[in-house]
């Protein structure tokens, strides 16, 4: 599903969409339009991070702590109104091999570079590693759709801020496997939350982060 398939289904249905779902939808779908006419990955990849953000619409430091009430709720509501399984076949279908891969490698693992950085001891991430390892591995046995996207964006959201915060270099080689499948990952993910949420106007979105305001 790309931008354009996604833009004429919201000029037809957005009159049913309330203030807050029309902003969001409308903002996440100029990013998701931005980021397929780049030529490069780490754009690409940005640009969607964008788009996520965008339709979320909440501080996704909580993206960090799995405990986060807020952030498992709009994951749990996503997939209980996803009544075609698209997250489901996307992630267990097209995604299974390369979800492995990026869950197996500690670059895109937020405390392994705490203890790089000299804020937690070696061993505490290598013991929370194992654990957050064992902690995937089970939801990928037991198809846990909801339990996998928190711990695939959380993977997702430690390579975004390398890339925000000036931690990687433009088309940096030590990187590529990581931001080409996040890439592809997210170009498929982020049109299927979208496409979700205005499928179902009716619900409790909340409101848009920085809404428009007319001095």
């Amino acid at each position: 599903m790309k931008f354009q398939t996604l833009k004429d289904k919201q000029r037809l249905i957005r009159g049913e969409f309330c203030e807050g779902l029309a902003l969001r939808v409308h903002r996440s779908l100029s990013w998701l339009d931005k980021s397929e006419h780049c030529d490069d990955k780490d754009s690409q990849f940005i640009f969607l991070w964008i788009a996520f953000n965008a339709a979320y619409a909440q501080d996704t430091e909580v993206l960090r702590h799995t405990e986060s009430e807020a952030f498992s709720k709009f994951i749990n509501k996503l997939i209980n109104l996803d009544t075609n399984n698209q997250i489901y076949t996307l992630l267990w279908r097209e995604f299974s091999s390369s979800i492995r891969v990026l869950l197996d490698n500690q670059f895109v693992f937020q405390p392994f570079w705490d203890f790089h950085n000299g804020k937690i001891p070696e061993q505490e991430w290598q013991t929370r590693f194992t654990k957050a390892k064992a902690a995937a591995n089970y939801a990928l046995a037991t198809k846990s759709t909801a339990i996998l996207t928190a711990i695939i964006l959380q993977r997702l959201y430690t390579l975004r801020n390398q890339l925000i915060h000036g931690g990687a270099t433009w088309q940096s080689s030590a990187n590529r496997n990581q931001i080409r499948d996040g890439v592809a990952l997210l170009s498929k993910f982020i049109p299927i939350i979208i496409n979700i949420m205005m499928d179902h106007p009716k619900e409790l979105w909340g409101d848009a982060n920085y809404p428009v305001v007319t001095i």
